[in-house]
């Protein structure tokens, strides 16, 4: 067979491959659909996910930016170990894993979630450094300890970017204070993953919870060129405890 030939046969079959899946995706879904490889580049390589991952998984150039500010908190060339606390379909904790720097700590509560989680992390090649735990963060809080706590609460769906001002009682399942406040048992070292038209003085106040105030940072998140979203960084994750 002629190259040339080969090469359209090849199209031909990936095409097939893309028109299959994206049928199978609930139309109101399409538009996250089409934003696959922002949330995972290994897309076609086995990621699976459920409705609620479509719109709720961090992008991975932004959860690779987080990750990499949570391998700063590594000491004397140790792995830092990081609880990610709603770890969803798994984005996060799979860049924070792909980092070589951090062991992670999976913690979501629903079981179809990590059973994706853990198949995902295997499209990238990072299972053995993700401990994943079906379980309550809340419940679990208490009795854990880590470099860092990377909080992505759900945001309550897609209708949150339909309000001007997204204020922490929005969030789910607990409101900002209570899950930021579960979270500083763990760790002072916080990164906080927000709406972008998320109220930026109570991301401020959430630093007023630990006594003392601690040092505290809000960066933008793009992809290209649209803003998705904020994170805040506490503790030694911020930039201002480097100063």
């Amino acid at each position: 067979m002629h190259p040339l030939q080969t090469q359209l046969n090849m199209k031909l079959r990936k095409k097939r491959k893309h028109n299959k899946r994206s049928k199978s995706v609930k139309p109101w879904l399409v538009k996250y659909y089409r934003q696959r490889y922002s949330l995972f580049s290994l897309y076609d390589s086995g990621i699976k996910m459920d409705d609620e991952g479509w719109f709720s998984v961090t992008p991975e150039p932004i959860a690779a930016v987080q990750a990499s500010r949570a391998a700063a908190a590594s000491t004397a060339g140790e792995a830092a170990l990081v609880i990610d606390c709603f770890s969803g379909v798994g984005g996060n904790s799979i860049q924070f894993a792909a980092t070589k720097s951090c062991q992670v700590f999976a913690i979501e509560i629903d079981p179809r979630k990590v059973e994706l989680a853990v198949n995902n992390a295997k499209v990238y090649g990072v299972e053995d450094r993700i401990d994943f735990v079906i379980g309550d963060f809340f419940q679990l809080a208490s009795f854990l300890r880590a470099d860092v706590a990377f909080l992505a609460p759900p945001w309550g769906g897609p209708s949150y970017n339909k309000v001007e001002n997204f204020t922490l009682d929005m969030l789910r399942p607990k409101d900002g204070y209570s899950i930021f406040q579960a979270a500083q048992k763990i760790t002072p070292n916080v990164i906080l993953f927000l709406p972008r038209n998320m109220d930026r003085n109570q991301v401020g106040e959430l630093s007023w919870l630990s006594s003392p105030p601690l040092n505290y940072e809000i960066e933008e998140n793009h992809v290209q060129t649209y803003m998705k979203g904020i994170t805040a960084y506490f503790g030694d994750t911020s930039s201002a405890s480097c100063l």
